[in-house]
């Protein structure tokens, strides 16, 4: 059998296996318990956060053969067809593909005709906010006023250009990023599940390179597994990812620290001869003194798995108004330099 990618073998078929979206998931099964089912939905959200895989649980739970529930059986034809994306009453339309008037009067024109095989004809219309002007005034009577045996999924990243007469007609669920904390405990999860070694630092950084996506997090997984050679280790990820060996920082902290200038400068010098991004390294920097920050004032709120956790919390504190001083004035120190950094040459300084 060919190898298969996390992302999609690890697509959640259960609204329990949802995560990070506890209040659409709440929503939609209380609406399917009490039976209250609109007709038109629209989920909005950055990618990789749960948009089609929502869409998809609906469309099991309104068809499932045991009836509309909020936990389809998964066993029934209904179910296993829509998870293999072969049930004849369920289409997914990408909308920016098939933006015109004429594809979305195909749909309209197939909406009026019972279902073949389901309780319902479900239509998921991705990245619905590409459709043409034309196109979203084709459908607005039918999305008011659809036939009963219709369902429509509307999904986006990008609400805002999604006209409000659409809005208006539909159940609106705007969809969470998802924490760092929360993409790396399931990365950790399917690991353990998979019998795949890990190290826990490196799933910290996989999860704040993910920026919220949990299918961003699971694609960065498998190149971690394969750079790895099977396991997924601190500095693979490091290396993979290109960021900074948080040694560096810690150098480069020092010397700030102890307001050495030409410290300060040789360690800047040596960052540049490795090649060093140094947008990576302001990044990473404001991520460190935050973490110092915490480790200082608040040690219970720094999580244990994160990278460099140990080495923060001893961070020397000679003098703690000076070290406190260090800590948060840096952080806005560091943004303001982004700016400056994009004008200025040489990046080191």
């Amino acid at each position: 059998m060919s190898y298969q990618v996390l992302a999609r073998k690890w697509r959640p078929k259960r609204f329990a296996d949802l995560v990070g979206q506890e209040h659409v998931v709440r929503a939609l099964s209380n609406a399917l318990k009490e039976q209250r089912l609109h007709h038109a939905y629209l989920l909005t959200g950055t990618r990789g956060v749960g948009k089609t895989t929502i869409a998809r649980i609906l469309a099991k739970s309104l068809n499932c053969e045991t009836g509309t529930t909020a936990e389809p059986c998964g066993e029934c034809q209904a179910c296993r067809q829509i998870d293999s994306g072969r049930f004849v009453d369920l289409l997914e339309i990408d909308a920016a593909s098939n933006t015109g008037i004429d594809n979305i009067r195909e749909v309209l024109e197939n909406a009026q005709y019972a279902p073949t095989m389901g309780r319902f004809k479900v239509y998921i219309i991705d990245e619905v906010h590409m459709l043409s002007k034309s196109a979203f005034n084709a459908m607005l009577k039918t999305l008011e006023e659809p036939p009963g045996h219709v369902k429509f999924i509307l999904a986006t990243t990008d609400p805002q250009k999604v006209p409000v007469t659409v809005l208006s007609r539909c159940l609106q669920f705007s969809l969470r990023n998802m924490t760092p904390q929360q993409v790396s405990s399931h990365l950790a999860h399917m690991l353990d599940i998979e019998g795949i070694h890990y190290e826990a630092p490196a799933l910290a950084l996989l999860g704040r390179a993910a920026s919220g996506s949990m299918r961003d997090a699971q694609s960065l997984l498998d190149q971690a597994i394969a750079y790895g050679l099977g396991e997924v280790k601190e500095d693979g990820v490091r290396a993979m990812l290109g960021a900074v060996d948080r040694r560096y920082l810690f150098t480069l902290l020092q010397a700030l620290a102890a307001s050495d200038g030409p410290a300060l400068m040789a360690e800047a010098d040596r960052l540049a001869e490795r090649g060093v991004s140094f947008d990576a390294a302001l990044s990473e920097l404001a991520v460190l003194l935050q973490q110092l920050a915490l480790a200082q004032t608040v040690p219970a709120a720094l999580a244990a798995d994160e990278p460099s956790a140990t080495r923060c919390s001893r961070w020397p504190t000679p003098s703690r108004r000076r070290t406190c001083s260090c800590t948060t004035r840096s952080p806005s120190t560091a943004a303001r330099t982004w700016p400056w950094r994009r004008m200025n040459t040489p990046a080191s300084i």
